[in-house]
């Protein structure tokens, strides 16, 4: 086979260093405009959620219309500097909503916003991959731009590297924190003490690298900060870097850290100061609680080899076959470079491939794991898969008799490409879309010429779902009042509690019937009849949830649903989320179910014209989709866009709607139908859209 030399340049007509990066931040942004599915609530509850509340405070109608703030915050086990962050984002882009007098898009922008600032951090990323694989195989050279191109083919970088996830600023910060690291210290180059060296010709050399070295230790320490765990990387490099730098450098490696990490762990004991309200340090309780306590077990265990079988093949997906022998090839090759530059590039690849294998280790130790706790190792194996990919894709690029591996080629990015799409537009993506059907309901309701009775119009909204199903409110915006099952884990429990202990989510899927006549107003006696945007009427009562104007569920719950609620509530809205989960309660549509007889009958006439359109379409052979049919599969597939009849039909049903008047009988209990309840309705059979 030809050999394919990843380290000699070859001299291209390439971009300037600018445009890469230019191109790289287009890229990412239209990636993430493109996700529109749900991977994990720590996408919002770790740093969108207190973000919200540090941008607009907590005065905004209670805890049900502010931000959600889960059990970590409260017991102080996240930095404040990830929500920081978020919350500038969210200053600055309300001050140009209000300046440019544009209230109708604020929603939009807010909810865009951090998408956007996470696009240019995944960018950088991207950016600083592509830089430390030039400096390891070269300018220009077919490895380092192999290196690029996996890391933008990657589904995994698509399908998350956008998310405003802690792991993917730490991914970032640890990629650009290897880049400024002092490798050339690593082959016996002289930098030391500037005092040392001053007068001497290696003294601008020296400042430039005890400024990378300032820089790369500020950014672990951040990194370090936001996710405990990252210090298992920078352990690991210091120890190794240790046993071949001189004295001299030693001395200085161990000044700048305490230098740099003095530096931010004070500005993070302020910034927490202030965000708390006491002193605090979130790193050791981080630890104490996961570690000493195990609340990490709560939220399941995996085998040991969870990394190895499952971790590294969900990050890598069709690079595995190529990383997996880049990492053995690197850790068992025996090195004879001959020269400074080739010395430093093979230890750099040697140090690279040891977090690789070291980091997942140590944390195979701990029963909870998810792939993300490895993500920050992502650039390094697209670096040391590299190699591989030049070998054995380059002779198809060039050689006119390697047509399987053409076709290798081709196959693989379509597979990339399919996975890509399907992750991150289709699979779970119903609750993104519900929380837009909720926002166009607010923005409907809240119209002020339909707000004829005077009081403040609001809708209320409750989602009987696993916790943490859907965003809250960085993605519902609007002070709508809503509320969802919690599952806070044991804190501070025994060992026999802790076995026993089941959260309310738990409780209501061990016996929906039971949860709801003991946590909801009125139990199940006492339905309401009319939405509170109707009658007005908002009960309270303390310790107890309050039956909403919508209610939220995965399709697996209809069937109970109908024997518990039916006579008041109906199907109002659908929407498909995904065919298969690994949660059984999270299979399935999503579906709304309303008081609203008037959003009911709506509902119900749309799927009986969508219905008959598809029937009509699929007699006539060879017909193409109408305009009514297209708009049907738009509206439930991306209800969260706003689409110009959308709007319309929102408010000829509420115009319908405030033409009834509030009356004394919203809230009473239902009565058989003999002694003149209502009658029963029937329980259609679940009815498909067109194009599912």
């Amino acid at each position: 086979m030809p050999h394919a030399n990843t380290s000699t340049p070859r001299r291209v007509a390439s971009a300037p260093t600018v445009h890469i990066l230019l191109y790289l931040i287009a890229f990412r942004l239209a990636n993430a405009l493109a996700v529109r599915t749900f991977f994990q609530p720590d996408e919002f509850f770790q740093s969108l959620e207190p973000a919200w509340q540090i941008a607009f405070g907590t005065n905004q109608g209670g805890k049900e219309q502010g931000a959600w703030l889960t059990w970590e915050w409260e017991h102080r086990l996240r930095s404040s500097l990830h929500p920081l962050l978020f919350a500038a984002i969210y200053k600055a882009t309300d001050s140009i909503a209000s300046v440019l007098c544009i209230p109708s898009t604020r929603a939009e922008l807010l909810i865009a916003a951090p998408k956007f600032a996470q696009a240019v951090l995944s960018a950088l990323g991207d950016f600083y991959t592509w830089r430390l694989a030039s400096r390891i195989y070269g300018e220009d050279s077919r490895g380092a731009w192999a290196a690029l191109i996996a890391t933008i083919l990657n589904p995994w970088q698509w399908f998350c590297s956008t998310r405003t996830l802690s792991n993917c600023l730490e991914t970032t910060l640890t990629i650009v924190a290897l880049d400024q690291w002092p490798w050339q210290w690593l082959a016996g180059l002289p930098a030391g003490d500037n005092r040392k060296y001053a007068g001497e010709r290696v003294k601008a050399q020296d400042r430039q690298v005890l400024l990378n070295l300032r820089q790369c230790l500020s950014l672990a320490a951040v990194a370090c900060i936001l996710r405990p765990t990252n210090i298992i990387i920078w352990m690991t490099l210091a120890g190794l870097a240790w046993l071949r730098i001189s004295s001299v450098q030693r001395t200085i490696l161990v000044r700048e850290i305490l230098l740099c990490g003095s530096a931010i762990l004070g500005a993070s004991a302020v910034a927490d100061r202030l965000f708390y309200g006491i002193w605090t340090f979130p790193p050791l309780r981080f630890l104490y609680f996961n570690i000493a306590q195990s609340l990490a077990v709560f939220y399941g265990r995996n085998n040991w080899h969870y990394y190895m079988t499952e971790g590294y093949p969900l990050l890598l997906t069709t690079l595995l076959p190529f990383a997996v022998p880049g990492l053995y090839l690197t850790l068992t090759t025996r090195f004879s470079a001959s020269s400074a530059s080739e010395r430093i590039r093979a230890v750099t690849r040697l140090h690279l491939a040891t977090i690789c294998i070291l980091m997942p280790f140590i944390l195979s130790l701990i029963s909870h794991k998810e792939v993300r706790f490895i993500y920050p190792l992502l650039p390094s194996l697209h670096i040391l898969a590299a190699p591989r990919l030049v070998q054995f894709f380059w002779p198809a690029l060039t050689f006119s008799s390697q047509t399987p591996r053409r076709l290798a080629l081709i196959f693989l990015i379509l597979v990339n490409g399919v996975i890509a799409i399907y992750t991150s537009v289709y699979h779970a993506s119903g609750p993104l879309k519900v929380l837009g059907y909720l926002r166009g309901q607010y923005e409907a309701h809240s119209e002020p010429d339909l707000n004829v009775f005077g009081h403040d119009t609001t809708i209320t909204a409750g989602f009987l779902m696993p916790c943490h199903s859907t965003p809250w409110r960085s993605h519902m915006v609007h002070p709508i009042n809503a509320w969802a099952l919690s599952c806070e884990p044991p804190v501070d429990l025994s060992d026999t509690q802790k076995a026993i202990y089941r959260d309310e989510a738990d409780q209501f899927y061990d016996d929906p019937a039971h949860f709801l006549q003991k946590n909801m107003a009125g139990g199940l006696r006492y339905l309401p009849r009319q939405p509170s945007y109707i009658s007005g009427f908002q009960p309270r009562s303390p310790g107890l949830h309050q039956w909403p104007d919508y209610l939220i569920f995965f399709a697996q719950l209809e069937p109970t649903m109908h024997s518990l609620v039916r006579g008041s509530y109906a199907e109002c809205w659908r929407t498909w989320s995904t065919s298969w989960h690994d949660d059984w309660r999270r299979r399935g549509d999503i579906v709304v179910w309303c008081l609203d007889p008037a959003e009911q009958d709506a509902w119900r006439s749309q799927k009986e014209a969508s219905h008959e359109q598809s029937h009509w379409l699929a007699s006539v052979p060879g017909s193409l989709p109408s305009f009514s049919s297209l708009r049907t599969f738009f509206e439930s597939h991306f209800s969260s866009t706003r689409w110009p009849w959308s709007k319309r039909s929102r408010l000829e049903t509420l115009l319908s709607n405030f033409r009834q008047s509030p009356s004394w009988h919203d809230w009473i209990p239902h009565r058989p139908e003999w002694l003149g309840g209502p009658s029963k309705r029937t329980v259609d059979k679940r009815e498909h859209g067109l194009w599912e």
